[in-house]
């Protein structure tokens, strides 16, 4: 096993090892899983099929994005716009810290770190690469496991308003991630195709 693999190895082992530890805890297909370990899994699988060639800072941003998110909930800023955006903002940070500490512990050069570190902290998005993949992956990540679940969760919500999300999130996707979402690339919610159509049908 080479250096660099036996880094990537330690690193995603590190990144698994801490998503573990989520007390939230989800069930697919018969099997429980913690929550943030369960969608860690799903982001890196998305990658594989998405850019199979891409290179171990990616890999490890993408497997990264969502660690340890418990550990700053929503309900610990004011629940309003204010407080959504702060909350964000330092939920962002926070990923890129924990994702860059663990690299470290890895063995990683800082020159890998600081490319997680900017991707997971979403910076840059349309103008940083990394960024844009990051968020290509998690919108195709969204769609496919958590936007029918999303919608279930509101049932309040009528269709224009689903439009204007649909929209939103294919929005932040490439053209080419809109293509291999359209393609068959991903497995979109069935129930939602007929919305999904008609949202991006003149985008």
């Amino acid at each position: 096993m080479s250096q660099q693999q036996s880094n990537l190895d330690w690193a995603m082992a590190l990144i698994d090892a801490a998503n573990r530890e989520d007390p939230n805890q989800v069930t697919v297909d018969g099997k429980v899983w913690p929550k943030e370990l369960l969608y860690s899994q799903r982001m890196s699988d998305m990658l594989q099929r998405y850019t199979p060639d891409a290179d171990d800072a990616m890999k490890l941003a993408i497997h990264a994005q969502h660690v340890q998110r418990w550990k700053s909930p929503r309900d610990a800023y004011p629940m309003d716009r204010i407080g959504y955006l702060k909350w964000r903002k330092d939920l962002y940070q926070f990923h890129a810290q924990t994702a860059a500490d663990l690299l470290t512990e890895a063995g990683y050069a800082e020159d890998v770190i600081d490319r997680v570190k900017l991707a997971v902290a979403k910076k840059g998005i349309k103008s940083n690469p990394d960024t844009q993949l990051l968020e290509d992956i998690s919108a195709l990540v969204f769609i496919e496991h958590y936007m029918l679940e999303f919608a279930n969760k509101h049932p309040e919500y009528d269709e224009e308003k689903w439009l204007d999300i649909i929209r939103k999130t294919w929005k932040k996707m490439t053209d080419r991630a809109q293509q291999f979402a359209l393609s068959g690339g991903i497995t979109l919610p069935e129930p939602l195709v007929p919305l999904i159509q008609k949202a991006v049908a003149n985008t």
